[in-house]
């Protein structure tokens, strides 16, 4: 089996937003198709729709006009499923209803041919368990198509316990054929976006929750630090609260309530309260006319120490070396640390400044303040540092002043072990090599879902590669001594790889 002709006719059951952008794909890769709708007149205003989507590509110059009215004469609504008997390929974008979805499927095998494929674009069921009504479940996938389809990169091919390589075969061909970037994962509890994705937002969650952090000063420090197009906060608000904590839940719920997949107290009460972010006008942030814009805490003006004294390597955070003597301040080279073990850089009066670990900067034997990671310390635009409790003003200010020195914005946060962008990559890189190691998914296809699917900066296995797994796993473990609930500890496929590293 490989991609389908495009003489074969695609069907599209369900004409919401999904079924519709799902069916815009398959209309301008070339294929004949047929939308169908329970609700009567849905399918005929979804072609509406449709077709004034393709007239908008037209005016912007991305299709050509005799192109749109190709298309557009090969885009039929019908009003029974009995229409679709001759469709090569069913996908069903319905609500997320387990037994609304079987039987729907049901109903298809008795109308479509035998080697007709049939998919779901579930986002939160089991795949495995939509086909589990069937007669013939290795016909049956998931194509998990993001949100707006016509746009977005990314195609998860789910497959089931029972789908048959050659199905799954023939849709990763399939939506590569339509200008898709597909990816091979198993079914599993969030598929793989979703799944290596939760920490992203747990993370932060659990910032807040503490009192480390405000919303707006999170977002900030994972974007302008950690590289991230979008704060969790203001994304989770984009996407409506209910949205993610419902995937959350769900997650969490079918991996038999896993202490690393807990969802947040924070967001329930959000969700309780009925601020659900941008539709409903409130959720973490407020929005419509008047409203303010947040803020994150950022320092005042401060003044940079003349010089400064560097104990040990700083290894993750050694370009900052360059960036500090680029600015004027004089490093001066002061006792060696353990070579296998990051060092730091001492302020005047002792003071340590070291990168976040996982441990709590008042656990340190001297007054520590710790610095957050950075995708790129040339290019961050903020850092975050926290101060341990027994830090005098002098010294942070100090601190402060050092890396405003370097053209960074400083946000002040409590401290806090892993602070916010160490904490957040540790546990991404952890969930990415689980999922690799479960066989959820081959480790190109996890980075790329992740770089395409949620945006993000680096792939997480090559973001740990770079990182050293032999780092990542200790900042989990520092986080494990500080949490002990299993939330932090590092999984096997992390510490098989960090060990394979090791011996490299």
């Amino acid at each position: 089996m490989t991609a389908l002709d495009l003489d074969s006719p695609v069907a599209v059951v369900g004409t919401g937003t999904m079924g519709q952008g799902i069916a815009q794909v398959a209309l301008v890769a070339g294929h004949p198709v047929r939308l169908y709708d329970a609700a009567p007149g849905h399918a005929r205003t979804a072609a509406a729709a449709i077709t004034a989507r393709l007239d908008r590509l037209v005016e912007k110059g991305r299709l050509d006009a005799p192109a749109r009215d190709a298309a557009a004469g090969r885009l039929e609504a019908v009003d029974g499923l009995d229409a679709l008997a001759g469709c090569d390929l069913v996908v069903e974008a319905v609500v997320e209803q387990l037994d609304v979805k079987q039987r729907l499927f049901q109903d298809l095998e008795e109308i479509v041919a035998d080697d007709c494929v049939l998919a779901t674009n579930t986002s939160s069921l089991s795949v495995t368990a939509v086909a589990g009504a069937l007669g013939r479940p290795g016909r049956f996938v998931g194509l998990h198509f993001f949100n707006p389809a016509p746009l977005l990169p990314l195609v998860e091919v789910v497959s089931g316990h029972a789908t048959d390589e050659a199905t799954a075969t023939r849709a990763y061909d399939t939506a590569r054929a339509w200008g898709k970037t597909p990816v091979h994962c198993a079914d599993t509890p969030g598929f793989l976006v979703n799944r290596v994705a939760r920490p992203f937002y747990a993370e932060a969650l659990r910032v807040h929750e503490e009192r480390a952090a405000d919303a707006a000063t999170v977002d900030a420090v994972l974007r302008e630090s950690g590289g991230f197009k979008m704060g969790p906060f203001e994304l989770t608000d984009l996407i409506g609260q209910d949205v993610n904590e419902a995937v959350t839940r769900s997650v969490w719920e079918s991996f038999f309530q896993d202490p690393k997949f807990t969802p947040s107290l924070a967001q329930r009460r959000l969700v309780e309260s009925r601020r659900l972010g941008r539709k409903t006008g409130q959720g973490w942030f407020a929005y419509g006319d008047g409203a303010e814009q947040p803020r994150p805490h950022t320092a005042g003006p401060a003044d940079a120490p003349g010089s400064v004294a560097l104990h040990g390597e700083l290894f993750q955070a050694a370009a900052l070396l360059p960036l500090i003597e680029g600015a004027g301040v004089r490093v001066e080279r002061g006792q060696s640390a353990h070579p296998d073990f990051p060092g730091w850089i001492e302020l005047s009066g002792g003071t340590r400044l070291a990168l976040a670990d996982g441990s709590s900067p008042d656990a340190a034997a001297q007054p520590t303040i710790q610095f957050d990671l950075a995708l790129d310390y040339g290019t961050a635009t903020r850092i975050a540092l926290a101060p341990a409790a027994r830090v005098d003003e002098r010294a942070l200010g100090e601190a402060v002043g050092l890396f405003q020195a370097l053209d960074k914005k400083v946000s002040v946060v409590r401290a806090i072990p892993g602070m916010i962008v160490a904490r957040t990559v540790a546990m991404l890189v952890d969930f990415a090599h689980d999922a690799v190691a479960r066989g959820v998914a081959e480790p190109d296809d996890v980075d790329t879902a992740m770089r395409l699917g949620v945006n993000y900066p680096r792939g997480p296995l090559s973001w740990g590669t770079d990182l050293g797994l032999y780092w990542v796993t200790g900042v989990l473990d520092h986080l494990h001594d500080e949490y002990p609930t299993g939330r932090y500890a590092a999984s096997q496929g992390l510490r098989r790889a960090a060990a394979k590293e090791d011996h490299a």
